[in-house]
C-alpha cells in the first residue's frame, strides 16, 4: 500500500512539474556590455551613455561559437546595438555583450561607418550576417531618424562589412518601421535576395545582392493588420497594438521550380499568408501580383506571433506571444489549428518570445524579453527578465503533430506520399495540449559533455554544440516512386514541393551529406559549411 501511494505521489509530482524541451542557456536581470575596462564603463554610466535598465534584447542569431544579440536604441544609454556572446568563454550564465564587429561600428548617427539600431538579423548559408540598420533612435513618438535605412552585410570569416546599401526613397514612407528580415539564397552566394517587412508602412521590400538594387511591394491588403485582432493580453497587461501590419517572415526550402515560398503574418492578425519568391524577385511584379499571394487559415485564438522560421525539412516554428509559447506547423499539412502544435510553453520564462531561429546544425534558439512590460509598465530588475533558450529541432517537435514519424499522413517512416497518391486528412478537433509536456524517456544525448542549466526546472543543456537529431527519415521502398522531401499540400491552395528526398540528414551524417538544400555550399569559395557545421 505504501509503495503504491509513493508511486502515485511521484507520478503526480512528475505530471505537475512536467518537463521543458527548451533549455535555458543565458539569462539576465539587466543587460551588461563588455566595455574595454571598468573605468570606461563607469564613465559611460556617469555620462548617461550606458543606462543598464534601458537595454532590451529583441533579436538572436547563432553562428559557430558566437550567439548574436541585437539591442535597439529605443531609449537613451544603449552603448551598442549589434552584439554577440563568445560561447567558448561563456557557456551559460549572464555574459557581457560584445559589440560586433567593434565599438566604433556601433556609434549611433555615424551613418556610413556604423549601425545605429538593429532588430532581427540573419546569417545565410554563405557565412554572411545580414543586418538592416533602421537608422533610428527612440520608439513611437520619440523616434528620430539620424540615418537612412541601410542594408549591412558582414563576412563572418573576416568580421568585416562587405556591403552597405541604402534603401531608396521609394522603398519607404513616413510610417515605415522595419523589424524583420528574411534572406533567400539561390544557386550561388551571389544569387541572394533579402526581404524586409515594413510593419507600420505596410509594405514588403526586396533587395537583390547581385543587382545591388531594391524595390517595394505595397499594393496588397495582406500586409495590413486585421482590425479584429488588435487586442493583446500578455503578462497580465491588456493593451492594443492595432496598427501592427506585416511582421514575421519565414522562407521554405527551395522548391522544384527553383524558388521558395515566403510565409508572413501581420502582427495584429491570427492568419498567415504566402507568396512565391518568383514574384518577389521580379521587380516588374510590384503592381500586378495581387492574385499571386495566398491567404491561409487562421491559427486560432490568442495566436499573435512576432517571429517565424522554417527548417530545411519544412517544419515552421513561430512564437505565440499571447500563450508564452512556441508553436509548430509542418508545411505538408493544411494550415489549420488542428495541425498546429506547441513545442514548449512557460508562463515565466517564455513571456514574450520575441525571436526564434534554427541554425545550420538544426538547433533552435529562442529569445524571450518581456517586451510589453518593458514598454508599458516597469520591469523588476531584481528578477530574470531576458532569457535565451536552445534545443535540437528534433527534440522540440518530438511527439507533436509536427512529428511526421508518429502520424498517418504519409507512407510509414516517410515525409511525403508517393506520386499520384492523395492523403485523406481527417477533420479532427484541435488537440488539447497539456500545459507542460511530460518528460520524454530515453532521449539520445546531443554531445558527450553535459553541464547543469542555470534553472533546475530546465534540466541539463549540452556543454558544446552537438549534432542535431534527425526528426524525420525518408522511405526508401523501391516499390514506390521516390517521394519528394515534402509537398505543400493542395488544401492550402499551394502546390509547391522541394526536390529530392535527401533533405533529412541522420544525426550521423557528415557535413558533406547533410542536406540537399545545403549541398551546393560545399563547393563555394567560403567553405564555411565545412568549418562550422
Amino acid at each position: 500500500m505504501w509503495a503504491a501511494t509513493l508511486l502515485l505521489l511521484l507520478g503526480l509530482a512528475a505530471s505537475t512539474h512536467g518537463a521543458y524541451k527548451l533549455q535555458e542557456r543565458y539569462s539576465w536581470n539587466v543587460l551588461d556590455f563588455a566595455f574595454p575596462n571598468d573605468r570606461l564603463k563607469e564613465q559611460a554610466i556617469a555620462s548617461g551613455d550606458y543606462i543598464p535598465q534601458n537595454a532590451l534584447p529583441v533579436g538572436v542569431e547563432h553562428f559557430g561559437n558566437r550567439l548574436f544579440v541585437t539591442v535597439p536604441r529605443w531609449r537613451d544609454g544603449i552603448p551598442a546595438t549589434l552584439t554577440y556572446i563568445n560561447m567558448d568563454r561563456s557557456l551559460t550564465g549572464s555574459p557581457e555583450l560584445i559589440p560586433f564587429p567593434d565599438w566604433r561600428s556601433n556609434t549611433a548617427g555615424d551613418c556610413a561607418n556604423s549601425i545605429t539600431t538593429a532588430y532581427r538579423i540573419k546569417v545565410d548559408e554563405c557565412g554572411r550576417l545580414w543586418v538592416l540598420d533602421t537608422g533610428t533612435v527612440g520608439i513611437g513618438n520619440t523616434t528620430t531618424n539620424p540615418c537612412p535605412y541601410a542594408v549591412n552585410v558582414f563576412d563572418l570569416t573576416t568580421n568585416t562589412r562587405i556591403r552597405r546599401y541604402e534603401l531608396q526613397p521609394a522603398d519607404t514612407n513616413p510610417n515605415t518601421f522595419i523589424a524583420n528580415i528574411a534572406v533567400d539564397i539561390g544557386k550561388t552566394c551571389d544569387d541572394a535576395y533579402a526581404y524586409f517587412a515594413d510593419e507600420l508602412g505596410y509594405g514588403l521590400i526586396a533587395y537583390s545582392w547581385e543587382q545591388n538594387k531594391s524595390w517595394r511591394f505595397s499594393a496588397h491588403s495582406y500586409f495590413f493588420p486585421d482590425p479584429l485582432r488588435g487586442d493583446y493580453n500578455i503578462a497580465g497587461l491588456n493593451f492594443q497594438w492595432g496598427e501592427e501590419g506585416i511582421f514575421g517572415m519565414a522562407l521554405s526550402p527551395i522548391r522544384s521550380d527553383g524558388y521558395r515560398t515566403l510565409y508572413f503574418s501581420p502582427l495584429a492578425s491570427h492568419r498567415q499568408f504566402a507568396v512565391s519568391t518568383r514574384i518577389l524577385r521580379d521587380e516588374s511584379r510590384i503592381e500586378d501580383s495581387y492574385h499571386d499571394f495566398i491567404a491561409l487559415d487562421e491559427r486560432g485564438p490568442n495566436a499573435h506571433t512576432t517571429a517565424r522560421v522554417m527548417s530545411d525539412d519544412g517544419i515552421e516554428l513561430f512564437s505565440l506571444i499571447d500563450q508564452n509559447a512556441v508553436g509548430c506547423w509542418h508545411s505538408s499539412m493544411p494550415y489549420q489549428p488542428q495541425f498546429h502544435g506547441i513545442v514548449d510553453r512557460d508562463d515565466v520564462g517564455l513571456v514574450f518570445p520575441a525571436d526564434v531561429k534554427i541554425d545550420e546544425a538544426k538547433n533552435v534558439w529562442v529569445l524571450s524579453d518581456r517586451m510589453p512590460v518593458f514598454l508599458l509598465s516597469d520591469l523588476d530588475y531584481s528578477d530574470v527578465n531576458f532569457r535565451i533558450y536552445t534545443a535540437p529541432l528534433g527534440v522540440l517537435v518530438e511527439n507533436t503533430i509536427c512529428d511526421l514519424r508518429n502520424n498517418a499522413y504519409g507512407p510509414s517512416n516517410s515525409v511525403a506520399l508517393p506520386k499520384q497518391q492523395t492523403p485523406v486528412l481527417p477533420q479532427a478537433p484541435a488537440p488539447q495540449l497539456p500545459r507542460y509536456r511530460p518528460a520524454l524517456p530515453n532521449k539520445p544525448p546531443l554531445s558527450t559533455s553535459w553541464a547543469p542549466a542555470s534553472s533546475p526546472a530546465r534540466g541539463y543543456l549540452p556543454a558544446s554544440a552537438g549534432q542535431s537529431i534527425s526528426s524525420v527519415s525518408v522511405s526508401t521502398n523501391n516499390n514506390l516512386d521516390v517521394p519528394k522531401a515534402y509537398v505543400f499540400n493542395q488544401h492550402n491552395g499551394l502546390n509547391y514541393e522541394t526536390s529530392g528526398p535527401h533533405l533529412f540528414p541522420s544525426h550521423q551524417s557528415s557535413a558533406h551529406q547533410s542536406s540537399g538544400l545545403k549541398s551546393y555550399v560545399n563547393s563555394r569559395q567560403s567553405g564555411w559549411w565545412h568549418h562550422h557545421h
